[in-house]
């Protein structure tokens, strides 16, 4: 048994226990998603929103995507451009990690950086990714291309509800207790959201947000510059529903480091500060006691630390 193209090697990724790094009450669960071909979880919601534009013809052979990343989601739609045989364009905050901008090229797509509107390097605000938005969408008017617009595309939902969501209650072979995700387009958070209380009403879904930047806990914004890359932007995701969300869970820069560190470590995981965000989450629905002392909360790792 091969696989025909890079398409196939995207999702099923494994799904692992934190028993090293978490020894109780309870368990974490953890998608290994930066095991995928570009490195990162949007490699799922890039093949869905890409597929579903050629099989109603939005996207047409040898016509260009474009779109604004912070890297994760332009790896993924440069492996499945690759597959594809379409060139990509993506705009990117220039205070993204470098290491993003450079897998990017490596996998051929043309990379323009965009000068930063207030945040500083590493810490990419809101309005710095409007700034990037608003150039990804003059370049596909301007060029003629398919522009992405992940924020708005309800595949990326769907993606994650059929594909993430559906292998956790498949490789756990049960129900779980409860679900952590830090929120970017929410995509992600959302899909599995779903799928998991489709199986089991009673899940608890908490999202993460970075401390001082928590709109969905309807709390003011005191921090807008954060280390957790791709996430908390400042804004609620236009396709947000609110009913998937149970609780928010903020976490500071400093918890993320840690976690970021212990992961690498006592797992052997090397991740991104959002994964570690995750798991430091993880950890305190279930110290919280919310769950029972058996629960099993699942979570994803994001992506690979070596993009940062």
């Amino acid at each position: 048994m091969f696989s025909t193209s890079a398409l196939d090697l995207i999702g099923n990724t494994p799904l692992v226990a934190l028993d090293r790094i978490y020894k109780g009450p309870g368990r974490i669960i953890a998608k290994a998603d930066f095991l995928q071909p570009g490195g990162s979880v949007k490699d799922r919601a890039a093949k869905g929103i890409l597929l579903a534009a050629v099989k109603d013809g939005r996207l047409r052979p040898g016509m260009p995507v474009v779109e604004m990343t912070s890297g994760n989601m332009g790896a993924g739609l440069a492996v499945v451009c690759a597959a594809l045989g379409n060139p990509l364009v993506v705009a990117m905050s220039a205070g993204n990690s470098p290491a993003r901008a450079k897998m990017l090229e490596g996998l051929g797509a043309e990379v323009i950086l965009v000068d930063q509107v207030d945040g500083s390097p590493g810490q990419v605000t809101g309005q710095d990714i409007e700034a990037a938005a608003g150039i990804a969408e003059e370049i596909a008017r301007t060029r003629g291309g398919f522009y992405v617009d992940q924020f708005n595309a309800a595949e990326g939902i769907a993606a994650h509800e059929t594909t993430t969501g559906a292998e956790i209650l498949e490789q756990f072979g049960a129900t779980v207790d409860g679900w952590v995700a830090s929120v970017g387009t929410g995509c992600t958070f959302m899909g599995v959201a779903r799928a998991l209380k489709a199986a089991n009403p009673g899940t608890v879904c908490a999202a993460v947000e970075p401390a001082g930047n928590r709109p969905l806990a309807g709390e003011r914004i005191t921090k807008p510059k954060h280390i957790l890359q791709g996430t908390g932007y400042g804004g609620i995701p236009p396709h947000w529903d609110a009913s998937l969300m149970d609780l928010s869970i903020a976490v500071n820069d400093e918890e993320a480091e840690n976690w970021r560190r212990r992961l690498a470590c006592e797992e052997g995981l090397y991740v991104g500060y959002s994964a570690a965000a995750n798991v430091c989450a993880a950890v305190r629905l279930l110290e919280s006691r919310r769950l029972e002392n058996d629960a099993v909360v699942a979570t994803i790792l994001c992506d690979t630390g070596l993009k940062y």
